[in-house]
């Protein structure tokens, strides 16, 4: 059971070790001040307001950087830039069926890690939590948090099959890379 502990502590710790590293930032900026009070409350202590609507909403929340980074265009962009990559008819209806099928994973994902966020911070609140519960409910999230950033990197493995070098190239100039 421990070694599955050490796992389940290792997978959170990598998916969600940007978003903490940008907390503990905020909070070294302002030595004590909490970056949380500055937030919009959404309901739930874990998520912030805006952390909730991009969640609900699909958002990238930058999960896919690596890819758009390193010349795998996200699906989002490529369409907003359809005219000056000059997209053929059958590569818009590619990219915008990657596009959705993303945005549809993405939302359902992010309604589930709203709800085990919700869940979590209902134990907290009302004192009935223990390690071996936090760790499973921490876990699933984890899970979840992988889930949801695979699917927007998914999206960028697919829409760079469907366009040329040259546009990749356009795309990375347009977009400041």
């Amino acid at each position: 059971m421990k070694r599955k502990a050490h796992c389940a502590t290792a997978l959170f710790g990598l998916v969600l070790a940007g978003p903490v590293l940008a907390q503990h930032d905020q909070h070294t900026q302002h030595a004590g001040h909490s970056a949380y009070a500055d937030q919009e409350p959404s309901g739930i202590s874990s998520l912030s307001q805006q952390e909730m609507s991009d969640l609900l909403a699909g958002a990238g929340m930058g999960l896919a950087r690596p890819a758009e980074l390193n010349q795998y265009p996200g699906p989002k962009h490529v369409l907003e830039l359809a005219e000056e990559l000059e997209l053929s008819a059958a590569q818009r209806a590619s990219v915008e069926a990657i596009r959705l099928e993303m945005l549809e994973k993405a939302k359902a994902l992010g309604e589930e890690i709203v709800d085990k966020e919700r869940h979590l911070d209902k134990r907290f609140a009302h004192r009935h939590i223990d390690e071996e519960t936090l760790l499973a409910v921490i876990a699933e999230i984890a899970e979840l948090h992988g889930e949801l950033r695979f699917a927007h990197l998914r999206a960028h493995l697919g829409t760079r099959e469907v366009l040329s070098p040259e546009q990749i190239e356009s795309y990375d100039r347009l977009r400041g890379y």
